[in-house]
């Protein structure tokens, strides 16, 4: 486990995926999906980072389970979340909670977002990430 900031990813575009917790089934299958196609997303000079409120060991747990291939970044203290507006107030069976809106972010090697989708569903996404990063490329 290292200590990493979003800023030290930006050698490549940056798929920048926002998901409200380790090992449900929704964001298992977003996981694998990125995981699934991440030598893809390389040749696309892209990266995967998902980004959730899930600790380190979490996150270990969760990739060691699921073979995942893509790089987790833990967001406990939800600094990221809030400046990326991820945060939303929920409701769910009658009560209100604040949490994660599935949420993705391109970002270009110039630092600048390319793409932002709030309300993500996870079937299918990953696909539809590959073909937005290669899109940038062909302009």
């Amino acid at each position: 486990m290292q200590l990493r900031s979003l800023s030290d990813l930006t050698d490549k575009t940056l798929v920048l995926y926002f998901y409200p917790r380790d090992d449900t089934p929704g964001c298992t299958l977003q996981a694998t999906d990125f995981s699934e196609m991440v030598g893809r997303f390389s040749r696309a000079r892209a990266r995967v980072v998902g980004v959730s409120p899930d600790d380190c060991f979490g996150h270990q747990a969760f990739r060691d389970k699921h073979g995942l291939k893509i790089m987790l970044l833990s967001d406990v203290d939800g600094e990221a979340c809030t400046s990326y507006g991820v945060l939303r107030e929920k409701e769910r069976n009658g009560v209100r909670r604040v949490g994660i809106v599935r949420s993705t972010f391109v970002i270009d090697r110039d630092r600048i977002v390319r793409y932002a989708h709030y309300g993500v569903s996870p079937g299918g996404h990953a696909r539809d990430m590959l073909a937005f990063v290669k899109s940038l490329q062909a302009k």
